[in-house]
């Protein structure tokens, strides 16, 4: 064997090695407080198209309910709440960003399930969470059992998806990946009605006065939540202590005044209705 082949076979070894690790390392939290406090921001993935809790406003600042939570999580962490990177995601990618090291944590609308918990980590919610379905104001339909023969819209890897699937298969559904096409099938008519969450709902119908609800509190009394890498303790631990402090210091309640009351104008009388302001009740 000579030297040169000798020397491509010793690359070619390191270079498995490495990979190894690499593959190794994509199975465990790399997002640990040492490592955002190294790199001097918090990665924080969000919703771009779903107001009141993340989108972008005319200035292109990522502003809304959960970007609030974010920006005060990297200011406790960092000193400063622009040290927090945001990353637009969609409902069906949440978890694989989360997987796949794109970002730290997710604040996006995150309804906590059984199925999800078992592939991320939740911390202690923050708010309640239900579904409702939205239609015309003409519309015939006044209840879920008005839906069979209809086509009802839904984003891809929600609850609401999940919800329809499981409960009324013979409703056929129209999915779309962005928050902002599924709306504007439902204007144009290609759905009968539209699934989501409940809060999203009230805030949609007071901005478009044309649609209302026939549901408001379909499935189980779920919770919403941040999310972590599965088995990333470290930051899993960090993040319910500043819930936990937050509720305390009534943060949420500052937050649901600013960033959620404008938008739910009379369809939410009473904030205690969907802020997780005793996780026991």
């Amino acid at each position: 064997m000579n030297l040169r082949f000798r020397s491509a076979l010793t690359v070619l070894a390191l270079l498995m090695v490495a990979v190894s690790l690499g593959g190794c390392g994509k199975n465990t939290a790399k997002s640990s407080l040492a490592e955002i406090r190294r790199r001097d921001t918090l990665i924080v993935g969000v919703f771009g198209d779903k107001p009141p809790f993340g989108y972008i406003d005319q200035d292109g600042r990522n502003v809304g309910f959960d970007v609030a939570l974010a920006r005060e999580l990297g200011r406790v962490l960092l000193g400063d709440e622009r040290k927090v990177t945001f990353v637009t995601l969609e409902a069906a990618n949440r978890v694989a960003f989360l997987q796949s090291n794109k970002v730290d944590i997710i604040l996006a609308n995150f309804t906590n399930t059984p199925e999800r918990a078992e592939v991320v980590d939740f911390a202690q919610p923050y708010m309640r969470a239900a579904l409702g379905v939205v239609v015309p104001n003409d519309s015939p339909l006044r209840s879920l059992s008005d839906l069979k023969g209809h086509v009802l819209i839904v984003d891809k890897g929600t609850t609401a998806e999940s919800y329809f699937v499981k409960n009324y298969p013979e409703v056929e559904l129209l999915r779309f990946d962005q928050n902002t096409e599924a709306f504007q099938a439902l204007k144009d008519g290609r759905g009968a009605a539209l699934s989501h969450d409940n809060m999203l709902l009230f805030a949609w119908t007071q901005a478009n006065p044309g649609f209302k609800l026939i549901e408001a509190n379909l499935g189980n009394a779920d919770v919403i939540a941040p999310a972590v890498k599965k088995g990333n303790a470290e930051l899993l631990n960090w993040t319910n202590e500043q819930i936990i402090r937050l509720r305390k210091e009534g943060f949420f309640r500052r937050a649901y005044e600013k960033e959620l009351r404008p938008h739910f104008g009379s369809a939410v009388k009473d904030p205690s209705t969907v802020l997780v302001e005793d996780p026991s009740t």
